[in-house]
């Protein structure tokens, strides 16, 4: 048994959830923010066994593709004042955890 952690990008979530669903998974989701741009993802959470982790990770692989995007990022230049400048991030795409689990209840 096996246990999927997959943070993907709050643009990404509804695409992903369905795809797992058809795919026939169960999953969990949760509003979390990330620390970079802390900007909002979503982490999905699926128990599921060994022989379909593979699965799950090409229905989210699919579903959570990489973008790039231009943010603000402000730098000083002089003492108390501060420009901001344009930065290309490439934000999106998912991380993913899978993790071995001992014991799996369903009450």
């Amino acid at each position: 048994m096996k246990l999927i952690l997959a943070i993907v990008s709050n643009d990404d979530s509804s695409a992903v959830s369905s795809a797992l669903t058809k795919g026939g998974f169960q999953i969990t989701k949760l509003a979390t923010t990330g620390g970079f741009l802390r900007a909002g993802n979503t982490t999905m959470i699926c128990g599921c066994e060994d022989d379909k982790v593979d699965k799950a990770i090409e229905l989210i692989g699919q579903e959570s593709k990489r973008r790039t995007e231009i943010v603000p990022s402000t730098a000083s230049y002089d003492i108390g004042r501060y420009a901001s400048f344009p930065v290309e991030v490439q934000v999106g795409g998912a991380t993913i955890f899978v993790l071995d689990i001992e014991q799996f209840l369903k009450l």
